[in-house]
């Protein structure tokens, strides 16, 4: 995409937006109107910026990208991505929204205990009135009225008691959705869908009790400064997106984590050393094999590899110490003229 420009009045608004839709090859729906709007109407704001990062080097937005970006748009003003700010928002809604369910459940309890022992006072009085004799202006069919009425209006007590109870219990289950979705995306690499770092020592910790053998591997792509210099940080993006793809896809039932920056981790479960060696080797095999090519040009990208660093993990040894100990395999494999693995059994 080209220049976004200055700011623009109405003359030419309608316009600009078309062209950017066509560009962009984005259907002229209203949410991709309303989306192409705040990029062209403000240029100097979010969305334009984020628009004019992630096109860099004449790619084009993807559909879950227009998602992502617009996702925020609300009342005439956006936000380019969801910034820590707002998930830690999301989140903090989500406990108060709980403790208010929790509450609601309690007060519930409550009334209910307190029906259930109007309950059984009036179960008594009931009893009561048929076992005790009735006077001459009182008979039976009298008394098996009352207890009729007293029925009926427990009977009642029991079916509002029943709706407002059915009532919570969707309102928990939709808030325990929320809540595992919120647990997931702050479980999860926005830019490559995999787990993160948080996950993957969530994810170590949990294996390392059950006492399998495990093991570690860090993944460096390589040269990927440069690719960011010459293609642009969306090009750079997309590379990140493909080797974590490829990664995943290699090492099915194993797990992959982006770690941060161009480098991802995979915690090996329940096979031996040189299967999981394997594995990896094979991977880095796929990936630089693949020519990779800009989608807007078809100008090649060149080859891409990625060095990797592995170790077995030792009964009782704390992550930090395994993932060092791959750390110095994988600076070995870098310094072996990198696009290859080392490791350390």
């Amino acid at each position: 995409m080209g220049s976004i420009g200055q700011k623009v009045g109405g003359e030419g608004l309608f316009g600009r937006i078309g062209s950017f839709l066509t560009n962009q090859r984005l259907d002229p729906n209203p949410a991709n109107y309303t989306f192409a709007y705040h990029v062209v109407a403000d240029p100097d704001g979010p969305i334009a910026k984020a628009v004019a990062a992630l096109t860099d080097g004449g790619v084009r937005l993807t559909a879950r990208e227009v998602d992502s970006i617009g996702g925020h748009i609300e009342g005439g003003s956006a936000d380019s991505a969801t910034t820590l700010s707002e998930q830690r928002r999301l989140v903090e809604g989500l406990v108060a929204r709980t403790q208010m369910q929790v509450q609601g459940f309690e007060d519930m309890m409550r009334d209910m205990q307190a029906e259930t022992a109007d309950f059984g006072r009036d179960l008594a009085e009931s009893a009561a009135a048929i076992a005790t004799p009735h006077s001459d202006d009182e008979t039976f069919e009298t008394v098996i009225d009352k207890v009729k009425f007293i029925t009926g209006t427990m009977l009642e007590r029991v079916r509002v008691a029943e709706s407002r109870l059915d009532l919570a219990t969707r309102e928990a289950s939709e808030l325990r959705a929320k809540l595992e979705e919120a647990r997931d995306n702050a479980r999860r690499d926005p830019l490559t869908d995999l787990p993160n770092r948080r996950a993957f020592e969530e994810a170590f910790q949990a294996q390392a009790a059950t006492g399998e053998p495990l093991i570690v591997a860090i993944c460096d792509i390589d040269h990927f400064k440069a690719v960011n210099d010459q293609f642009g940080h969306a090009v750079g993006d997309r590379v990140l997106k493909a080797i974590g793809q490829a990664l995943a896809g290699q090492c099915t039932g194993h797990f992959v984590a982006r770690h941060g920056g161009e480098e991802f981790a995979i915690l090996f479960t329940g096979i031996e050393p040189d299967e999981a060696e394997r594995l990896l080797d094979t991977c880095r095999h796929v990936v630089a094999r693949k020519r990779y090519r800009l989608r807007e040009t078809d100008m090649p990208v060149g080859e891409l590899t990625f060095s990797g660093g592995m170790t077995s993990i030792m009964p009782g040894e704390p992550l930090t110490e395994a993932f060092q100990r791959a750390d110095v395999e994988l600076y070995r494999a870098k310094e072996s003229g990198r696009n290859r693995i080392c490791a350390n059994w």
